[in-house]
C-alpha cells in the first residue's frame, strides 16, 4: 500500500505506554453482550477460543509483511494516515448527500484500555464503542493478524481499519441505533442473524472506503486487494469457528462467513457508493 508522504489524521489519540485498567466486560452500541463481547463483535468466536487460537498457534512460518516488524512510530504513522484517508473519502460522500461526517477518533492503547463501552484488553481486538464515537485499536492486533490468522500485509490493516470506520459511518446514520432497537424484541438465533447484516454493510463500507481512497490516492500496490480479502475471509465465522472448534454453529454467527465478508467488500469496492450496501433488505447475502 502506498501511504508514506501522505497527511495523517489529527484524530488518533495514543495512550501506548501507559497501564493501568481492568479486564472488562463490554457491552452497549450493538456490541453484543458475553464476556468480552467486543472480541465476538469482531470474531464471532468465544473468548475461551480466540484466546487459545491467538497464543496457542505453533505456526513456524515467518510472518510476510510490511509493517508486522515496523518501528512503533511507523505503524502509528500508518495507522494515522489511513485514517486520514477514510476522513477524506467519508467527508466527500457525506457532502455528497447534503449531510456532515463527524470524524471519529482512533485511540491507540497497549494492553488494556477504558472507554465508554468499558474496559477492554490486548484480547479484545480492535473495536468502535458508538458510545464516545472512537475507534481503539492495539497495534499488536497487526502481528496476530498476520501470524495467527495469516492475514499479512499492510492493505489486510488498513481493511481493518476501513472496517471500524464503516461501523462509525452506521453510527452516524442511524443504522446501530435502529439495530440495537429492533434487538430488543428477537430471541438470540435472530438478534445474531441481523448482527451479521451489521457487519457485511460494514465489510461493504470498508470496500467504498478503499475504492476512493485508489481513486483519489492511487493507494493500491499489487496484491493489496488480495490482502483485504484474504483478512476478511480470515474472521469469517466459519473460518474462526473450524479452526478453534473443528465445527462451525451457523446459529452463533455474528459477522458472516468468509465467503460473505469477501463478497460484500469486493462489492463495494467494485461500486463505490452507498446505494448497494443495504445488507438489511437483501436475501441473498
Amino acid at each position: 500500500m502506498k501511504w508514506q508522504g501522505r497527511r495523517g489524521s489529527e484524530n488518533v489519540v495514543d495512550r501506548t505506554g501507559g497501564g493501568g485498567g481492568r479486564r472488562a466486560l463490554m457491552g452497549g452500541g450493538g456490541l453484543g453482550t458475553l464476556v468480552l463481547v467486543v472480541l465476538l463483535y469482531f470474531m464471532g468466536v468465544s473468548p475461551s477460543e480466540i484466546f487459545s487460537l491467538l497464543s496457542g498457534s505453533q505456526s513456524s512460518r515467518p510472518a510476510v509483511t510490511r509493517t508486522e516488524d515496523a518501528p512503533p512510530d511507523e505503524r502509528k504513522e500508518f495507522v494515522s494516515v489511513v485514517l486520514a484517508d477514510t476522513e477524506d473519502v467519508w467527508n466527500e460522500l457525506f457532502q455528497q448527500q447534503g449531510e456532515t461526517y463527524a470524524e471519529p477518533r482512533l485511540v491507540l492503547f497497549e494492553g488494556e484500555v477504558s472507554s465508554a463501552c468499558g474496559f477492554a484488553s490486548a484480547a479484545t481486538g480492535p473495536f468502535y464503542c458508538p458510545g464516545d464515537e472512537n475507534l481503539y485499536l492495539d497495534l499488536s492486533f497487526f502481528d496476530q493478524l498476520a501470524r495467527d490468522l495469516n492475514s499479512p500485509g499492510d492493505f489486510a490493516q488498513a481493511y481493518v481499519i476501513g472496517h471500524e470506520v464503516g461501523h462509525h459511518v452506521q453510527n452516524q446514520m442511524g443504522t446501530l441505533t435502529e439495530v440495537n432497537r429492533r434487538k430488543r424484541t428477537l430471541s438470540e438465533k435472530e438478534s445474531n442473524a441481523l448482527q451479521v447484516r451489521v457487519e457485511l454493510q460494514a465489510d461493504y463500507y470498508a470496500g467504498v472506503w478503499a475504492h476512493h481512497a485508489q481513486r483519489r490516492f492511487q493507494v493500491l500496490e499489487p496484491g493489496d486487494i488480495q490482502e483485504a480479502l484474504q483478512a476478511a475471509s480470515a474472521i469469517g465465522d466459519d473460518a474462526l469457528q473450524k479452526q478453534a472448534r473443528g465445527y462451525v454453529v451457523p446459529d452463533s454467527f455474528t459477522h458472516g462467513t468468509s465467503e460473505q465478508r469477501v463478497r460484500w467488500f469486493k462489492k463495494g469496492f467494485e461500486r463505490g457508493d452507498l446505494k448497494g450496501g443495504d445488507t438489511f433488505s437483501t436475501r441473498n447475502l
